[in-house]
């Protein structure tokens, strides 16, 4: 279920403030977050955030198609290394 529409995006304050910083800079500089259920904003465009995704931090470089989106959705938590009973099709070639 989406959330409601008067509320607006749920984004964490710090993660508001680390990007003023870094706009005020002017560096380039990846933002470490650990937030992956906060919502991509506009003004987060350009920047370069470093989403954890539970071991480390995945660098991700938003653009305008990006937003509205999670921050999670960018960062997998999961490695897939194959189906199980695939090594037929491994072992032939």
């Amino acid at each position: 279920m989406a959330r409601s529409v008067w509320k607006g995006p749920f984004v964490d304050g710090y993660l508001l403030k680390k990007a003023e910083k870094v706009r005020a800079g002017g560096r380039s500089e990846i933002i470490k977050i650990w937030s992956r259920r906060s919502t991509i904003l506009p003004q987060f465009v350009g920047l370069t955030f470093g989403v954890h995704n539970g071991q480390k931090h995945i660098p991700v470089s938003v653009n305008e198609d990006m937003v509205g989106h999670k921050f999670g959705e960018f960062a997998p938590t999961r490695t897939f290394h194959g189906h199980s009973g695939d090594k037929k099709a491994t072992k032939g070639r």
